[in-house]
Order: structure tokens, then sequence, then C-alpha cells
């Protein structure tokens, strides 16, 4: 009978031999329950009152959540692979199943233990620190109360208790399958040599091609958003099949090259690599695509967050515009009376202009315009269009132009439109000018649609072609056609000082006078908040989850070197034996790690620079158009990373040279 104080002994003495593998598995495990119980507790805190952080944050909390789930699960298939040898020589030496259970029961106890404890404390404490870098981000002074959250203390035990468990019953799994031969040489069993694969390297070209074709074809977008999400999963399969079938493709002609093979440095590169290349494959692409998703992540939240001022300036030409979809003389008296009581609270207006136009929508076809109501958004879309009277275009620039009815002077924000005329409804106009410049809107690249501008001949002919187009379009009931067909007002100015007396100006005169209730009023200092709520939000995420990711790169690049250190160690002692300087071992070792350790940073690189093209199309629908900025940005982030990633081969490296030699 065996003493159940051994159980205890036993457990702390294996996690201490074992300290190698488990001190970072517990470190991570504990940063995981850390960043889980934070972000948790922030996305539950009353002080985020923001309804975009809050979907950002229970976003982020899904997001954790599976993480943790996938990564603690399959970091522990490293430890139990390790451990196979060590729980074979317990069987041999009598320790039943039941025993050997019993004694891993307490081990899982003790390190889900001290994770969880470790993790919920570490998350209190940095907890306040995350929510002040939040609210740094945010650019707000909210003060935040500081408080335990009990209801995320319980989700985040419960959680990882599960993980644990799972993680528990796989092990005993693994166990109950295997005899104690089996278990004894489970450690160092290796791969046989594998065949190469030709249909899935086909698959992983076809897939990888695929993917690289969306990134850089994609044109608008709005196609972009879709587009973006199969191309990722285009790529993701191409790089797990290239890495498993292409590279062992590669290794076998490398070995069929006897000038190159029959050397020292590659011979035991080659050969240690190609047995075991298929797991070996799995973890390169696991490693290439966290990279991947880490520099994608970062340099686009940091792009967004350093561009908030080109976005801002995009998205407001002018600082304040109201915008009312009728001709009521009353409300347009009420406008003018509010800019006026603005004014007598001590703010200053400034470039003020105002003008009727016609809102559609619609896709271009050589000089033919397609247009739709504005209510016909939707991925046909490629362009807005105002309509707009020659006599408002001449208020507004101060120019004295005349057009005939068959001439307008057209206008695009992202770009030219290069053409002699323009069919609008069936009737061909004469482009009289093509405007460089217009006040109402800038050259701006930016937002998921262009717009164009098409000047007039006159205000009753802008309300002609807006009817006519209208009254045509299929699917409109005709009682909503006069309202669709009703010209736009818009006023728009400069404002310098206060914006919170503007704001209550709004407030009051809407309580009083109920024709503005339809009234959009918009400003760019009311509107700074809600954009740096957004913008600060997706920072904080990608910095969040990129901390994350880079964890689980580093534990899989670690556990990566120090298993096949272990496996490589008795292939060295051999090589030494037969007359192999350590000079050359360690050469060899080097020229090994080399050769694999720095091809999925490489790989992740060229999928960032590929994907740039579509991803500056996803940052146009955030506004933001300052290519030269998100370049810069993946230009650091790449450098960065790579910096980092280059210490953590030098650091591997080292404790994978100690173990084989």
């Amino acid at each position: 009978m065996v003493n159940n104080t051994l159980y205890p002994k036993l457990a702390v003495t294996n996690l201490k031999n074992n300290r190698k593998t488990y001190v970072p598995y517990i470190f991570t495990a504990v940063l995981c329950v850390m960043m889980f119980y934070m972000i948790d507790a922030l996305s539950r805190s009353e002080s985020v009152e923001e309804v975009t952080m809050q979907i950002c944050l229970r976003y982020a909390v899904a997001v954790v959540l599976i993480f943790s789930l996938i990564f603690l699960f399959y970091t522990n298939s490293f430890l139990i692979k390790r451990r196979k040898k060590e729980i074979g020589v317990y069987h041999i030496l009598g320790m039943g199943k039941s025993h050997i259970s019993k004694m891993m029961l307490i081990e899982m106890l003790i390190t889900a233990g001290v994770s969880i404890v470790a993790g919920i404390v570490f998350g209190v404490i940095f907890g306040k620190l995350m929510y002040l870098i939040l609210l740094k981000i945010l650019h707000s002074k909210v003060s935040m109360a500081f408080a335990i959250s009990l209801s995320s203390v319980r989700d985040t035990v419960l959680l990882f208790v599960v993980i644990f468990s799972l993680s528990f019953l796989y092990n005993l799994l693994q166990i109950k399958l295997s005899n104690p031969i089996e278990l004894l040489h489970g450690g160092n069993q290796g791969e046989k040599e594998p065949k190469t694969k030709w249909f899935l390297t086909l698959v992983g070209v076809a897939a990888l091609g695929t993917g690289y074709y969306l990134a850089i074809t994609t044109e608008h977008p709005l196609d972009a958003l879709s587009h973006f999400f199969v191309a990722v999963v285009c790529v993701i399969v191409g790089t797990y099949a290239l890495f498993t079938a292409g590279s062992i493709a590669i290794l076998k002609m490398l070995k069929k090259n006897k000038k190159f093979y029959y050397q020292p440095k590659h011979f035991t590169t080659i050969s240690g690599m190609i047995y075991r290349m298929k797991q070996n494959a799995v973890g390169l692409a696991n490693i290439c695509i966290l990279s991947t998703m880490v520099l994608i992540m970062v340099s686009t939240t940091v792009s967004l967050y350093a561009g908030m001022e080109d976005i801002l300036k995009a998205r407001f030409p002018q600082d304040s515009s109201i915008t009312m979809q009728s001709q009521d003389e009353k409300t347009k008296m009420l406008i003018n009376e509010l800019i006026d009581k603005t004014e007598k609270e001590g703010v200053k207006i400034s470039s003020r202009f105002e003008y009727d136009y016609g809102a559609l929508s619609g896709t271009q076809n050589g000089d033919t315009l397609n247009l739709t109501p504005v209510t016909n958004y939707g991925r046909a879309t490629l362009f807005i269009v105002n309509l707009i009277p020659v006599e408002d275009y001449n208020r507004i620039e101060k120019k004295q132009v005349s057009l005939k009815d068959d001439e307008v002077m057209i206008y695009r924000t992202n770009g030219t439109y290069g053409e002699n005329s323009v069919k609008i409804n069936g009737r061909t106009y004469k482009i009289a000018q093509e405007l460089n410049e217009l006040k109402a809107e800038p050259k701006n690249k930016a937002g998921a649609f262009g717009t164009y501008y098409i000047i007039c001949s006159s205000k009753e002919q802008v309300q002609k072609m807006l009817y006519e187009i209208v009254s045509n379009t299929k699917g409109i009931e005709p009682e909503y056609i006069d309202v669709l067909a009703a010209l736009n007002h818009t006023v728009r100015f400069n404002m310098s000082g206060d914006a919170n007396k503007y704001e209550n100006v709004i407030h009051n005169m809407q309580n009083e006078y109920p024709e503005l209730s339809n009234v959009e009023f918009q400003n760019r200092q009311m509107s700074e908040n809600s954009f740096y709520e957004l913008y600060g939000s997706l920072l904080f995420i990608g910095i969040y989850m990129g901390i994350l990711f880079v964890v689980a790169t580093v534990l899989i690049i670690y556990y990566k070197q120090i298993s096949e250190g272990y496996d490589d160690r008795e292939r060295f002692q051999i090589m030494q034996k037969v007359g192999m300087s350590k000079k050359e071992v360690k050469y060899s070792i080097k020229n090994q790690v080399l050769s694999v350790f720095f091809l999925p940073l490489i790989t992740a690189v060229i999928h960032v620079m590929v994907a740039f093209p579509v991803v500056m199309k996803l940052l146009a629908l955030l506004n933001l158009a300052n290519k030269t900025l998100f370049m810069l940005c993946t230009g650091v982030t790449i450098v960065v990373f790579a910096g980092f990633y280059a210490v953590v081969y030098g650091v591997t490296a080292r404790e994978y040279y100690k173990i084989v030699n």
C-alpha cells in the first residue's frame, strides 16, 4: 500500500525536476489568468459607460477566453510528451496507473492553484493601472473608484478550472491508452521519414495564391471588408500546407544534391529536420501566423491612433455642419437663430457658407453614372453624388460662373473624373470644367465611398434631375418619392470657443422647437471624444491582444527549442563519438536553428507586405487615408518585432545548445 503522503512529495519533486518546462508554462498560465481577469473586470466596470468601448471589451473577453483555452491546452501537450519516459519509469518501478493519476492530479492542483491565485492577485494589482492607461489613450479624465470585481473573479476561477481539468483529462487519456514500454520511449518517438506530399503542396500554393490575389486585387473598401476574412483563411491554410508539405519537398531536393548534402554542417541539419518535419512544420506555421497577427494588429491600431488628426480633418473639412432634408423656411430661420445664440455665448463663428444639394449614390461605367437614392447604399455603391446649383457654388467660392442646361462642372474627392461628358439618367451633359478643389470638401482618399460634386445650371435643374432619378428607381413606394427627392440644405462654419456652449444651445432649442429634432448637427470638438473612444479602444485592444500573441509566440519557440534539444542530444552525442568536434556540433546546431528559426518571421513579413493594400482599404473605412503613416507604423512594428524575435532566438538557442551538449 502506497503512503498517501508520497503523492504530494512526488508531485513537488516532479515539478522541480521539470522546472525548465513547467516554470514557463505556469508563467504563461498566470499571464492568461491575469489578462482575462483584467479585461473581464474592465468590461464589467460601471466607469466604462461608452457603448463602443463596452462592445470592444466584450469582444476582447471572448478572444482572450478562446485563446487561453486553445493555447494552454496546446502547451500542455508539450509537457506530457516530455514526461512520458519519466511516467514509464514509474510504471516499471511498480506504480499503477491509478497511483500515477493521483500524483498527476496533485501536480495539476498545484499548477492550477498557483496559476489562478497568482493571476488574480496580479490582475487586481495591475487592473487599475490598465484602466488608467486606457483613460490616457482615450484622453478621458473620468475618475474610477478602485474595486475588486467579484463576478470577474468567479468567472476567471471557473474558466481556468475547466481549462486545467480538460488538460488533466487529456493527460490521463494519454497514460491510459499507453503501455509502460510505449511510455518509456514516448518522449523519444520520432517521425518516420515523411513522403513528399505534392497534392498538399499544390493545395498550399493554390490557397496562398488565392489569399494573395484577393489582397492585391480588391479595389473597393466595402469589398475589402468581406474579402479580407476570406484572404486570411486562405493564407492560414496555405501557410500550414506549405510549411508541412512544401518544406519537406525542399529538404528532399537538397538531400538529393550529394555535393551539398554530404557535408557535416549540412548533413546533420537536413537529416535532423527531415525526420521530424511534420511536427516541426506545424510549430513553425503557428509561429508564422501568430507573428503575422501581431504585426498587422499592432501596426493598424497604432496607425489609426497616430492618424487621429488626419482622420478628424478629413471627416470635418469645417468644424461644424448643420444639415436638414427639407426646404422649410422656418427651420432655416431657427438654424440662423441657433448660430446667433451660439455667438452670444462667446463662441466665434467664421468661414460660414450654406448651400442646397441633392444626395445620390451610384456606380460609374465609363462616362455613364448610374445613380440611385442614398437609401440604396451597398457593395455596388462606388461613390456618393451631390448635385449642387451653380448659384450656391458661386456664393461659396465667390465666383461668377454660368452654365447652360446641358452643361455641368464636376469635382471628385478621391481622384479625377477624366471624361469630356457625363451621362446621367439617360441624358448627356458636357463637362464645362473639372474642378481641382472645392471648399465644401477638400481632396480626400479616405472613407468607404468617394464623392462626386456635380454643379448644375440651376436649382430647378437639380430638383428635376433628382426627382427623375428617384421616381425611376425600382422598389421606391410612390408615397416616399417626394421625401427622397427633396433637396438637403446644409450650413457649414468654423468655430472657436467652448463647444459645450454650442451643444447646450442645440439641446435647449431642440427642446423648445420640435422642428430641430430632425436636423443633423455635427461638430469636430463634440465628435472628438467619440473618435478617441473608437480608435483608442482599438489601440488598447490591439496592444492587449498583441501582448498575448507575443507571449504565445515566445512560448512556442521556447518549447520547440527545448523539445528539439532533447530529441537531438543523443544524436549529437553519437556524432561526437564518431569524430565530430564540439565546434562542428555547435556550428551544426547554429546552422539548423537559423535555417528554421527565422523562416516564420520572413514569411510573416511577406504576408504583411502582401496584405498592405487590402488593409489600407480597410483603414479607409475608418477614414484613414495616410498611406505614408501606415507604411511607417508597419515598418517600425516589423523592426521592433524582429529585434525582439532575435533576442528570443539568442536565449532559446543557448538553452538548446546546453541540452544537446
